[in-house]
């Protein structure tokens, strides 16, 4: 049998480092999106102001990003951090239509979403989701 075999339970090196990566790269960016709501520079103040939300929710919503990042990077917590991180990326998919932004706009949430559960789903062994319900 290979590493890879879904009968062993066990993922190869280059699959879970592949997952590191880009959920290292995922993190990285939410954890620089979560630090630039609490700042405030011109950008961000412009694009609240563009989407129609108050900029006091600025802050709340780079503490809620910062809190699903450390979710996500928690082992035993991981797999609550993704299903919440995922709803904060739906809802910044409505805002988005809601304001007639570009397509580019609207749909980045999607890609980072999916960049995010190929890291999360390359880290784990084959069968992790039937040993999480217990089957």
């Amino acid at each position: 049998m290979t590493p890879t075999d879904n009968q062993s339970g066990s993922v190869s090196a280059a699959r879970v480092w592949s997952g590191r990566v880009i959920s290292g790269i995922m993190a990285a960016f939410f954890l620089l999106d979560g630090v630039l709501h609490l700042m405030k520079p011109a950008p961000v103040i412009e694009a609240f102001n563009r989407l129609g939300l108050p900029v006091g929710l600025s802050a709340g919503l780079g503490v809620l990003e910062l809190v699903l990042v450390v979710l996500n990077l928690v082992p035993g917590a991981a797999v609550i951090g993704a299903i919440l991180l995922t709803g904060y990326l739906g809802g910044a998919v409505a805002i988005h239509l809601r304001a007639g932004s570009s397509v580019f706009e609207t749909v980045f949430p999607v890609i980072l979403g999916v960049g995010f559960w190929l890291g999360f789903f390359l880290r784990r062994r084959p069968g992790w989701v039937s040993a999480l319900f217990g089957r």
